[in-house]
């Protein structure tokens, strides 16, 4: 927790970022079973800023793997830590 995937890849570790959108982390059930997606951003917004984040960490020397963008995907990792960190931004 308290080095950067910039300080494991100095390191000559593996150090690397998956950014994958999750509209679905934003499905709102307070009315029901069926969720609800009126608070997740619109396609045409969220694309160019998951985009941009990438770009940024790239910039700042991170590794980036990325998802496809509107794609079903079947993600596998092993977490080397004791969390998974969702970032709003």
């Amino acid at each position: 927790m308290n080095r950067s995937p910039a300080d494991e890849a100095a390191a000559a570790r593996v150090g690397a970022v998956l950014v994958v959108s999750q509209f679905t982390l934003y499905g709102d059930t307070r009315k029901g079973r069926r969720p609800s997606w009126v608070d997740a951003a619109r396609p045409e917004y969220a694309e160019p800023l998951v985009a941009a984040v990438s770009d940024r960490l790239r910039a700042l020397g991170a590794r980036v793997e990325t998802g496809r963008f509107r794609a079903e995907m079947h993600v596998e990792l092993v977490n080397d830590g004791p969390v998974t960190l969702m970032l709003e931004v």
